[in-house]
């Protein structure tokens, strides 16, 4: 799923895809950016669930970006 890191200004900061990635400890949601930068997000809960995964990659966006207010925007396409 393509997708791209805004600032609060509208600057976009990177864009890339969100990916699932799997493991022995369970799925994790990550961003890979198109200039090759794993982002790792937390773990997707047993039911599916994308919160508690999501709140660790903004974290890591913020530590990554050192910004508050940065909005993922997802971009589908037939």
């Amino acid at each position: 799923m393509e997708c791209a890191i805004i600032s609060r200004a509208g600057q976009v900061l990177a864009r890339g895809k969100l990916i699932l990635k799997a493991g022995e400890n369970g799925t994790r949601l990550n961003l890979e950016t198109r200039g090759g930068k794993l982002i790792e997000g937390g773990f997707v809960g047993e039911d599916g669930d994308l919160g508690a995964a999501s709140e660790v990659l903004f974290e890591n966006c913020f530590a990554t970006w050192r910004m508050t207010g940065l909005t993922l925007k997802v971009i589908i396409s037939a």
